[in-house]
């Protein structure tokens, strides 16, 4: 008698906390879908992502985007011209943390320097050996440090225009550079482009005067265009981990 009363107890002791469960579960359903669809949809993503992410990382494509060079130059019997190298060998990516903010430590630019190519195999084996020197500095990097202007949260369509700060390293000379940037926005991508104006000079680098170049000016315009994905989307945020 006394296990039988024991074990009617506990099974309706289960069935009451298995109501109450059941009650909560949906006063807080309720509570979500009692909002208009477009806000419960946007309260749903946000829990999601706060749960499950805490920055979001742009991750540049390699060889989808164009890093450039533009170099005034007086050509011997030619006189103007406009000199521009390119490479497609961009690497690297930008992280953002929960309030929008670029994390330095995490937000890098690579290009290869020794793939640069213009118009001219003369003048690119010049830059290379006596004014970037590769051998010694293969690379340029540029470690972002603001984006300033950057909407936040990302959209996933648009275009908008800011600016980008960050230090650039050529040639072993870190200096402070600020960028013109516009990013169009998709979901789940990213294509972007900034451009800079710095001096050969600052970063230890003679201008060039050889051959049939009679100057070149200081002053050089870097141009970057990226190609970028960007993790988590709004797919992955509502995917849920395997």
């Amino acid at each position: 008698m006394l296990v039988r009363f024991a074990r009617r107890y506990a099974l309706m002791a289960c069935s009451a906390a298995l109501a109450l469960s059941v009650v909560l579960l949906a006063v807080g359903w309720a509570s979500v879908w009692s909002l208009p669809v477009s806000a419960a949809s946007s309260l749903l993503r946000l829990n999601v992502a706060r749960a499950r992410h805490d920055a979001v990382r742009v991750e540049f494509v390699n060889g989808a985007g164009e890093a450039r060079y533009r170099a005034q130059e007086v050509l011997s019997g030619r006189g103007f011209n406009e000199a521009i190298g390119r490479t497609a060998s961009i690497t690297g990516g930008v992280v953002l943390d929960d309030a929008g903010g670029v994390v330095p430590s995490q937000s890098r630019i690579s290009v290869d320097l020794m793939t640069l190519q213009s118009d001219n195999a003369m003048r690119d084996r010049y830059i290379q050996r006596a004014t970037l020197q590769t051998a010694q500095f293969p690379t340029a990097e540029l470690q972002l440090t603001q984006a300033v202007g950057l909407p936040q949260p990302l959209p996933t369509s648009g275009t908008s225009a800011f600016t980008l700060m960050g230090d650039l390293t050529v040639h072993g000379v870190t200096r402070p550079t600020i960028w013109d940037a516009t990013a169009t926005f998709e979901e789940g991508e990213v294509v972007g482009t900034a451009s800079t104006t710095i001096l050969l000079t600052d970063y230890g680098m003679e201008p060039p005067r050889a051959g049939p170049v009679l100057s070149i000016e200081d002053a050089v315009r870097l141009e970057l265009d990226v190609r970028g994905r960007v993790s988590p989307s709004l797919a992955d945020l509502l995917t849920e981990p395997t």
